[in-house]
């Protein structure tokens, strides 16, 4: 009996995704809970189980498409052991090399009348066309069936479609000076002029969390009045302390005391004498809120996402350098859940990892602030009446206008000031 793979529920106000990559192939048996395909939201990845045992006998979306919630992926034969009809032996493709990974180049979103010229064009070459080599030949306006395929059978490989992109074009025919009172012949549609030798330009295919990035930073610019002020800190306290804490505190809590979990103190510490910044606008409406869920950015090859700190102002020092931590790993180990970033309060982003030493932070919606770090930079200062030299970090909070004033930002940002300064006080605070 067979059974239909479909997209499931993939979270609040998650309707839609794309197929990243299948973990199984055509003519493949399953068991319940295997693994089948992965799928990438514009938050988390998500891998589909099979819900029952059989043999993949279809697949009805490829790599690279995009399915929304509910559409059916592939088909599973409920009768294990029952090859697909027109596969191999099992784990082989008709028409997929599993040796060929998918490129993300070429992974082009499924378009109207997209699934028939793909069928004419794998009509071809004895019907051997990889799907990469396929949509590669479709977005240079290649017939495949023309080439003569260089894989296994005369499959048509990705290489044989550049080795045609990649062919000089041929040399224009002179001129017929045969009949000088003719017009000229109206010319040939020509391909697109490639690069010149030497500067080369790939297309790379933005992943669905980048789009979702992009459309979201568009989003808070056009949507609220964003503004940005700035402080600067002397960071000489606290880098004592930590030099003085930090052999301790690392035998005692088996996690290293880094600067985050002072500054994710000092922003619960802000956000108390400052609930504005701590609120949300629905409509007409502001919601304050009571609790302090800390989204801390975390940068990974596929973008920037922001995994949450729970009910940090219950948190001792330790449990929010282990929480950031474990947070961090998932997000680059690309195992985060649905939960672990939905519905932060507040975020706070170090761009001074990366050498940083201003910058103007976007908020992430629907939170109205975000607080900025920077590089510490020794630079001279006054201090008691003479230039001194201090370890100094510039921090930048970005707000939403319509909701904070220019007061009580420039109020939080002072308040960050004095507990980083003065670190005992992030005890009272916390």
């Amino acid at each position: 009996m067979a059974s239909e793979i479909r997209v499931p529920q993939l979270g609040e106000s998650v309707v839609e995704a794309t197929i990243a990559r299948w973990l199984k192939n055509e003519g493949d048996a399953l068991a319940i809970g295997d693994p089948v395909v992965e799928l990438e939201t514009e938050k988390v990845n998500v891998e589909v189980p099979a819900e029952a045992p059989g043999v993949l006998t279809q697949i009805v979306h490829r790599e690279g498409e995009t399915v929304r919630v509910g559409q059916v992926l592939g088909v599973l034969d409920g009768q294990p052991g029952s090859p697909a009809p027109g596969a191999g032996p099992a784990g082989q493709h008709p028409t997929a090399a599993p040796s060929e990974a998918p490129s993300p180049t070429l992974d082009l979103p499924s378009t109207p009348g997209r699934d028939e010229a793909s069928a004419a064009a794998g009509a071809g070459a004895g019907g051997q066309v990889t799907p990469v080599a396929r949509r590669l030949a479709e977005e240079h306006g290649i017939d495949p069936s023309r080439l003569a395929g260089s894989g296994p059978g005369g499959r048509v490989m990705k290489e044989d479609v550049l080795g045609l992109i990649d062919q000089p074009a041929a040399p224009p025919a002179p001129p017929d000076r045969r009949s000088s009172d003719q017009a000229p012949a109206a010319p040939a549609p020509t391909a697109p002029t490639p690069a010149r030798e030497g500067r080369g330009e790939e297309r790379v295919r933005l992943s669905r969390r980048r789009l979702t990035i992009a459309r979201r930073l568009v989003e808070a610019q056009h949507s609220a009045a964003l503004l940005t002020t700035f402080n600067e800190i002397d960071m000489s306290a606290v880098m004592e302390m930590r030099k003085r804490r930090r052999d301790s505190f690392k035998e005692r809590h088996g996690v290293g005391l880094g600067f985050m979990s002072f500054f994710t103190k000092a922003a619960v510490g802000a956000l108390k004498a400052f609930p504005a910044v701590n609120a949300e606008l629905q409509g007409e409406d502001l919601i304050l809120k009571r609790y302090y869920d800390i989204g801390i950015a975390v940068s990974t090859e596929e973008g920037l996402v922001v995994p949450v700190v729970r009910d940090a102002n219950e948190k001792t020092f330790a449990e929010i350098e282990r929480e950031i931590a474990r947070l961090a790993t998932r997000a680059r180990e690309r195992q985060l859940s649905l939960d672990e970033l939905r519905g932060g309060t507040f975020t706070i982003t170090n761009g001074g990892v990366f050498g940083s030493l201003l910058s103007t932070p976007i908020v992430n919606l629907p939170q109205v602030g975000i607080l900025g770090m920077h590089k510490i930079d020794d630079r001279p200062v006054a201090a008691g009446g003479q230039v001194v030299i201090r370890p100094m970090m510039y921090v930048a909070l970005t707000y939403d206008h319509r909701i904070v004033d220019g007061r009580e930002a420039v109020g939080f940002l002072v308040r960050i000031k004095e507990l980083m300064e003065d670190p005992e006080t992030l005890l009272l605070e916390g």
